[in-house]
């Protein structure tokens, strides 16, 4: 049997997703994606803090998110803290759940399975329903070598593979830049490295197009391809170039009007079946509720206008 180009791609496609799902002995991408009749949007819900989830919930269901990727992170001003998780994320998850919203997600600083607040974060998200969390980062430092660094980084997410699966709940790592910090993943590489053996239904990547980019404007799409398989959630978010304090930096803008190049992420994203969840990260200037800030200085409104419009954008790709 001859097959043509196109024949010929969609079935190397079909194969290493088959492939991955005989390896790991579940679903895989494929299976997920075949199974869903649209692309699940989430927004990040750090850049609503200043709401509680109570006053949070009408307002995404008025702009028409599907559901929230609910900050539970040890970090300040956020939703649920990983202190009172066993009490506050039920609650939270049931006030979303009556206004008819998924708690898709949920963004934590998990990156150790013997930290002290990981299992009762993993056993009251699986017992609430929750399927995927962000995890925390790592970082590379001066003091290390590269590849001590790694060594270490992988033994860890072996073992969070480990206590995930017994959770029955996937850990995604968001790749991320290294303009500011040292930022393990950001080369996708050595995040493929550590992960590539494991299975995906337990451990994976939150995929950023915009870190992608500014770590590499012309090298996202291998990047996006190298690490397909594993991909469990990937987010929205624009960035472009200008000077800071007489520096060339990445500065975030809404999702549309920046570098990245949306019309091929969306289609390598449908191209590889890669099934999702969306979160979107409104991170641009919005009077500091990018930051997670209680008091944003742009009033509530016009931040509301604003993730529409991000939600609108993302809903016009996929």
């Amino acid at each position: 049997m001859k097959l043509n180009k196109n024949s010929r791609r969609s079935f190397i496609k079909t194969s290493l997703a088959a492939g991955a799902a005989l390896q790991f002995g579940g679903l895989s991408n494929l299976d997920i994606f075949a199974q869903q009749s649209k692309y699940k949007i989430c927004l990040f819900s750090k850049v609503l803090q200043f709401l509680t989830v109570k006053e949070m919930a009408p307002v995404l269901v008025e702009l028409g998110f599907d559901g929230v990727d609910l900050t539970v992170r040890p970090r300040n001003n956020v939703h649920v803290v990983p202190e009172r998780v066993e009490e506050d994320l039920p609650k939270a998850v049931e006030i979303l759940k009556k206004e008819g919203l998924n708690t898709i997600m949920i963004s934590t600083g998990i990156n150790d399975a013997n930290d002290k607040h990981t299992e009762k974060i993993l056993k009251t998200a699986n017992a609430l329903g929750i399927k995927n969390y962000r995890m925390g980062y790592y970082y590379y430092t001066d003091d290390r070598t590269i590849q001590s660094s790694l060594d270490e980084i992988k033994i860890k997410m072996k073992e969070l593979a480990d206590i995930n699966r017994q959770y029955n709940i996937t850990g995604s790592y968001q790749n991320h830049d290294s303009v500011y910090k040292y930022f393990f993943g950001s080369p996708i590489l050595d995040l493929w490295e550590c992960i590539r053996h494991l299975d995906p239904r337990y451990i994976g990547c939150q995929f950023d197009i915009r870190h992608a980019m500014v770590g590499g404007a012309t090298d996202w799409k291998i990047k996006l391809r190298t690490i397909a398989s594993h991909i469990q959630s990937f987010i929205i978010k624009d960035y472009t170039w200008g000077k800071v304090d007489g520096k060339w930096r990445a500065k975030n803008v809404p999702a549309g009007e920046g570098a990245v190049d949306f019309a091929a992420f969306s289609q390598m994203i449908k191209d590889l079946k890669i099934p999702g969840p969306i979160s979107i990260h409104s991170e641009y200037p919005l009077g500091g509720a990018e930051r997670g800030n209680l008091n944003p200085s742009m009033p509530k409104k016009e931040i509301f206008e604003y993730l529409r419009k991000d939600l609108k954008f993302a809903r016009s790709l996929f």
